[in-house]
């Protein structure tokens, strides 16, 4: 069986208890480490991640699907590691992100809205010899290679 199939439906089995809680990816690395992502709608706590490590744990070891040693590891997204799912998207609203194009160009802007097929976003829009103006932009997912949120110390 594929290792991070069953660690997939085993984080889906305790998030059934945890509805604010939603997974964002499962990996398992060669060195042994496996790493479990999840997310929340108001941020996941510490005791979420070990609840979850312990449904996780138990199983894997009960059904013996690891046959090496392993690490489970699980932990929210950093904050510079990229948005994945729509439910980020819709998390981050009002924040200002940084997006990669599938054609090499680099976007930045404030979200207003996000949707299963595009993001909206507030963009400035500086032209030589104009003021700056805001715009708002739809731009499609499948035209984004990498969001990121931009962290202000302000």
């Amino acid at each position: 069986m594929n290792i991070e199939k069953r660690v997939t439906e085993l984080v889906e089995e305790k998030l059934a208890e945890l509805p604010n809680i939603f997974l964002v990816d499962v990996k398992m690395h060669p060195n042994g480490k496996l790493m479990v992502l999840v997310d929340g709608d108001s941020g996941v706590g510490i005791a979420d991640c070990a609840a979850i490590s312990r449904h996780v744990g138990f199983h894997l070891e009960e059904e013996n699907v690891i046959e090496n040693a392993y690490n489970l590891e699980v932990s929210s997204p950093g904050v510079d590691a990229p948005l994945k799912l729509t439910r980020q998207f819709t998390k981050n609203i009002g924040r200002n992100l940084s997006i990669k194009m599938d054609d090499g160009t680099k976007r930045e802007g404030k979200l207003i809205a996000a949707g299963d097929e595009a993001i909206q976003i507030e963009e400035t829009i500086k032209q030589k010899g104009k003021k700056a103006e805001i715009v708002e932009s739809t731009i499609p997912l499948y035209k984004i290679t990498e969001t990121k949120v931009l962290i202000s110390f302000k």
